[in-house]
């Protein structure tokens, strides 16, 4: 066997034992959630943890109480909408920021987008004050807006949309002109269709930062009825009694949504953080 042979099987071994590591707490959580609560800690310490329940009239058990205790729809239901239009509005607005950085000359333009990139090292915590000053002078707390504005807009964001038209040939953008097509119409029609490595990225990106997002909400939030799923995790882990099985059936519907989008979109996310450099001059 040659060295290169054997260090391709190593390294893919390796690979396989670290996805593993990982993934177990993964299949503990969705074995937990389809067992009695009885059962979860008769067998913590044996391979039966990282198995559903032999009786399969016990796999809904704790489904069936999550919902009867529950609003959990609701919860779902406030979280979709947040991330959908958190992520519809982020790609709008960050698209259209960084096509103006990609495709036109205004005064200012590299010292804008310098300060642009330096905001990218600042912390989001730092910043959660200055943004609830800003949504309580706005009159928008506890709304459904109050969640979503402030998470459109993202310096990363932008950064990869004008990377991504950047690389974009000029032609392709002067050939549209000549033939009568405005600057939104060449954004729009040309230039978008050809990022969609990018689009699918941030897409990802803010669906997913949208539906983990726990602190922001919980600040600007005092309605229940208007709470985000991870934001009711907690509440529901902090009434009593609490269910370990319907804690885990709880986790595992935050998560497998997660999953669902990462696993469907991670081809066109892989080419689009591979491609963040392109376009840098």
């Amino acid at each position: 066997m040659s060295r290169k042979k054997a260090n391709l099987i190593i390294s893919t071994f390796l690979i396989m034992m670290l996805a593993l590591f990982f993934i177990f707490p993964l299949v503990w959580m969705i074995a937990s959630s389809l067992k009695q609560e009885k059962d979860i800690y008769s067998q913590m310490t044996s391979i039966f943890a990282f198995l559903p329940s032999t009786n399969p009239k016990d796999w809904g058990i704790a489904y069936q109480q999550l919902f009867s205790r529950f609003p959990i729809f609701r919860y779902i239901l406030n979280s979709v909408v947040y991330a959908i239009s958190l992520t519809a509005g982020s790609l709008i607005v960050n698209s259209l920021a960084g096509y103006a950085f990609a495709k036109f000359d205004f005064w200012g333009k590299k010292a804008l987008f310098a300060f642009l990139i330096s905001l990218m090292v600042i912390p989001g915590a730092t910043l959660l004050i200055q943004q609830f000053q800003v949504a309580k002078q706005l009159g928008i707390l506890n709304t459904m807006l109050a969640v979503i504005l402030p998470g459109m807009s993202s310096p990363f964001a932008i950064y990869m949309f004008r990377n991504a038209f950047e690389a974009i040939p000029a032609n392709v953008s002067e050939a549209a002109e000549i033939e009568g097509a405005g600057s939104f119409r060449i954004f729009w029609s040309v230039l978008l269709p050809m990022a969609k490595p990018t689009i699918a990225t941030i897409g990802t990106l803010s669906f997913i930062g949208s539906w983990n997002d726990y602190v922001w909400p919980l600040m600007v939030l005092n309605d229940s009825n208007q709470f985000p799923l991870q934001v009711a995790i907690t509440n529901i882990n902090n009434t009593q009694p609490v269910y370990m099985n319907q804690v885990m059936a709880l986790l595992a519907i935050s998560t497998i949504p997660l999953i669902l989008v990462y696993a469907f979109f991670q081809k066109y996310l892989v080419q689009g953080l591979g491609s963040t450099g392109n376009g840098d001059k």
